[in-house]
């Protein structure tokens, strides 16, 4: 089973921002400073991305090629998923995915608009949601 990693779409306000940042790419590219240690075990995962402090969507990790600047890449799938929305506190870089990554939505599945972070954190805390 391939391990996930989560990380801020920095700058994107919602999904819709989001996906226009993946419309009409070949392979994209995301630079972080470090390769993570199990690199190996995240190609063919997921990478999970965090909007307004929750898990919106995700998209393939395909691979870790090194950067000219001795940094280093994560490729992705151009091919935004919409999933169903997670709450998950903002953070710093990629984390790993702990615990059981939240399912796909549906062909045609329609959620509405997802509430903001913390207020879904918030109702999940009082077993509204």
């Amino acid at each position: 089973m391939p391990l996930h990693m989560t990380k801020i779409a920095f700058g994107a306000n919602s999904v819709e921002d989001l996906a226009k940042r993946f419309e009409g790419r070949g392979v994209v590219r995301l630079t972080t400073r470090y390769r993570p240690k199990r690199h190996e075990e995240l190609i063919g995962g997921s990478l999970y991305w965090i909007v307004n402090h929750a898990l919106v969507a995700r998209s393939t990790i395909l691979g870790f090629p090194d950067a000219d600047d001795g940094r280093c890449h994560i490729e992705l799938e151009p091919v935004l998923v919409r999933i169903h929305p997670k709450t998950k506190r903002a953070h710093q870089g990629w984390r790993y995915l702990k615990g059981e990554p939240p399912r796909d939505l549906a062909p045609g599945e329609d959620i509405g608009d997802a509430l903001p972070g913390r207020l879904a954190a918030k109702l999940e805390k009082l077993a509204l949601i």
